[in-house]
């Protein structure tokens, strides 16, 4: 019996989609619920999966834009599964059968045949984990394998990514290779994936529809990374996660925003959509292209949740398997560019949103402190919004009111407001 893979649907908005990669090759024999194919829409990469065990039959080549529903394999399930899967089920029930005999009595060749097949999945990453290393162009001698037998996991890779620095360039973007010193004039021609061209039009269509201004100012940083120094190693222990920068700055942006509202609004027609609430969008470096995951309500989330949730939502976004839902409906977007050491950027908004806050690499410079000079850690950070909804007022005091809270970060728990004063009741 054959059983059709048809296209599933990324969202009520998005009626075609591409073909971005298949994993697996036209003859494959493949098992149920296995990963068969990427496909990329304008909005997000989302996995086909078999739906039944068999042989597969690619009907769609890569790279095709085909529409939603649309059928693009097959499965032959009367096939037979191919010899090797037979041998390797014979070899693991015997290998069952070793471990029940006493080592002095086990015999030499299934002693042999056991040691033949551990050393095959030595150093080899299953499904998942050589997908993740292909696109971050990781090479199976750069990670510390843990899997049974020595086999390569999917945790080990991401480990091995976050250790860092990772080679996260694509294929295409790897230098070209010279032979014999001789300079090349090649030229490649690669299509743009619909992700790619999504996020053209858009950034494109942000600098022509908004009036978007960029201001700028300077964070000293010495308080938060006093702060990270002294309880980083209590705060993991107890959490589970590490204490970031962008949980400081999250909650920051959260506390300024109840005090300039209009930072956290947006332009439909005719009127001004102000939030009552605050999700904010992380932008995210993945494969595929720049992705923003929304924290939901981030200003009632604790700092260790909030880290938790952009551990989850930026491994999401690196598997390539955020869902539509995960990227729409932010108010606010935070991205930092530090991370790959940008000094200063002026960011682009994300629409439909009217402002984002870029962040940048901590320098240590001289400062002017009570007359005397000092070495701080200094952060630019830079504001850029829509002049149609933002005045310059409340865009400058937006980005004033968010150092402050950086300088002082006791204020993130009195709700910006200067501790002693609460004290004093003042």
């Amino acid at each position: 019996m054959a059983v059709e893979l048809k296209v599933p649907s990324p969202g009520e908005s998005i009626t075609e989609v591409q073909i971005a990669k298949w994993l697996k090759a036209d003859g494959d024999y493949v098992e149920r619920d296995e990963e068969v194919a990427e496909i990329d829409s304008d909005k997000a990469t989302l996995s086909l999966v078999a739906e039944a065990s068999g042989m597969l039959k690619i009907l769609v080549k890569e790279g095709e834009m085909v529409a939603v529903g649309s059928v693009v394999a097959s499965i032959d399930t009367n096939a037979a599964a191919p010899e090797k899967k037979v041998v390797e089920e014979k070899v693991a029930s015997e290998k069952v059968v070793a471990e029940k005999v006493a080592p002095e009595k086990a015999p030499t060749e299934l002693v042999a045949k056991n040691s033949e097949h551990e050393s095959y999945a030595a150093g080899r990453p299953s499904v998942a984990a050589k997908k993740l290393m292909d696109e971050n162009a990781i090479a199976a001698k750069e990670v510390s394998a843990t899997g049974k037998d020595g086999r390569i996991t999917k945790g080990d890779v991401l480990e091995t990514i976050a250790k860092g620095p990772v080679n996260t360039a694509s294929p295409s973007a790897q230098p070209l290779q010279m032979n014999n010193g001789e300079v090349s004039r090649e030229v490649r021609i690669e299509k743009m994936s619909m992700l790619r061209k999504k996020v053209a039009q858009r950034l494109v269509a942000v600098k022509q529809e908004t009036a978007m201004l960029t201001t700028f100012n300077e964070v000293d940083m010495s308080a938060i990374m006093d702060v990270r120094k002294l309880y980083k190693d209590k705060f993991k222990e107890k959490h589970g996660v590490g204490l970031g920068f962008m949980s400081f700055f999250t909650k920051a942006v959260c506390e300024a925003l109840k005090e300039f509202p209009n930072v956290n609004a947006h332009i439909d027609g005719d009127e001004m959509i102000l939030h009552e609430y605050c999700d904010i969008g992380i932008a995210v470096s993945a494969p595929k292209g720049l992705m923003v995951p929304v924290i939901r309500n981030a200003e009632s989330l604790s700092l260790a949740k909030i880290e938790s949730t952009i551990i989850e939502l930026a491994t999401k976004a690196r598997d390539g398997k955020l869902s539509i839902e995960e990227m729409t409906g932010g108010t606010f977007t935070i991205t930092n560019g530090g991370v790959f050491g940008s000094m200063m950027s002026t960011p682009i908004i994300n629409p439909p949103q009217s402002a984002i806050l870029g962040m940048h690499n901590i320098i240590e410079r001289p400062m002017a402190i009570q007359g005397k000079v000092e070495i701080r850690p200094m952060m630019y950070v830079a504001l850029s919004y829509d002049h149609r909804i933002i005045d310059g007022k409340d865009s400058v005091g937006f980005l004033v009111r968010v150092k402050q809270l950086l300088e002082e970060p006791i204020k993130l728990l009195t709700s910006g407001k200067d501790p002693m004063k609460i004290l004093l009741q003042l």
